[in-house]
């Protein structure tokens, strides 16, 4: 997309009418101070609350703000990819609507990228608010993650960062399906560095990454940046034949040579469970890999667009073929 402005803030959304406005003033007051031109991209994920009336509002007064609106929920993942898309800035902003990264923390990053770093990312010294499970399996997830992959993801970062107009190119050029943005920013490269703060308590509202999601999207990073699954399968399933080979040779040595064979069938039982449970955890782990590779085959859109709002006919998006405009 030609550029039109210096900064875009991409912004998804998905039933945030408690704080968006908050949101939007608080970045308004970040984004004048700057004294560049400036976009804010808010994307409705589907939102089933005012989430969408309240922005369409805000366009109709701030032709800096857009809207795009999916013809339903693709998830968050898929929101950031479609609210690059329709950036134009020369520098990409994300971040979350719940005001848990703060809109202040921008002014930072974009001095880092005046000093020549591509992207700038920030990294979370703290999290309030958050239960001590939620901290405990983040911090194991990322260092869990860094350690499977030979792609250099930073741990205890989100998605609130700002890169570069060619960065942002560079992940929009990626259609894959099952999408974890902080960890493509890190396969991409460039030059990277990290601006820390403490993440704030959700201003209002209600989680949007329930554990449901957060297994998900921890399922979504795994599968792609590594196939140590699968190796670790393949380990798991020789290591098993063999213990099962050399059992199986014990089994025959008692029954020819003594009179110590067990009888019943108890034991047999328990190793059947045994191998049976981990033979269907191993079929889990391929079927994960071959149900990507399914979903990345159909050649579907990543999202549909049911309505932009304040974007000219000029400034519209090359990916025409993943919008429909009512």
């Amino acid at each position: 997309m030609q550029q039109t402005c210096f900064l875009s803030v991409v912004v998804p959304m998905y039933n945030e009418e408690e704080v968006i406005e908050v949101t939007y003033n608080r970045l308004k007051v970040v984004l004048d101070k700057l004294g560049e031109t400036y976009e804010i991209v808010f994307v409705n994920d589907g939102s089933r609350d005012k989430t969408t009336h309240i922005v369409r509002g805000i366009c109709a007064v701030d032709h800096t703000v857009k809207l795009v609106d999916f013809s339903r929920n693709f998830g968050h993942q898929i929101a950031v990819t479609a609210g690059m898309d329709h950036s134009s800035g020369r520098t990409v902003v994300l971040i979350d609507a719940d005001l848990q990264d703060p809109p202040e923390l921008i002014t930072d990053m974009v001095a880092r990228w005046r000093e020549g770093y591509d992207v700038v990312y920030g990294k979370r010294i703290d999290r309030k608010g958050e239960s001590w499970f939620k901290k405990f399996t983040a911090a194991m997830f990322y260092r869990l993650l860094r350690s499977m992959t030979s792609v250099n993801i930073p741990v205890d970062t989100g998605d609130f960062r700002l890169m570069d107009r060619k960065v942002c190119d560079a992940l929009t050029s990626m259609r894959e399906r099952s999408r974890f943005i902080r960890g493509m920013v890190s396969w991409a490269g460039f030059k990277q560095t990290s601006v820390d703060y403490v993440r704030d308590e959700r201003f209002a509202g209600e989680t949007k990454y329930p554990l449901r999601k957060m297994i998900r999207l921890s399922l979504d990073a795994m599968t792609s940046f590594s196939t140590r699954p699968l190796k670790i399968a393949s380990i798991l399933g020789f290591v098993l034949s063999a213990v099962g080979f050399v059992y199986l040779f014990i089994v025959l040595y008692q029954r020819i040579f003594t009179d110590t064979t067990t009888q019943g069938w108890t034991s047999m039982i328990a190793i059947s469970l045994l191998f049976h449970g981990i033979t269907l955890s191993l079929l889990g782990v391929l079927g994960e890999y071959i149900g990507r590779t399914y979903e990345e085959s159909k050649g579907r859109p990543l999202y549909l667009v049911a309505e932009a709002v304040n974007f000219s006919t000029s400034a519209e998006p090359s990916r025409e073929r993943e919008a429909i405009t009512k």
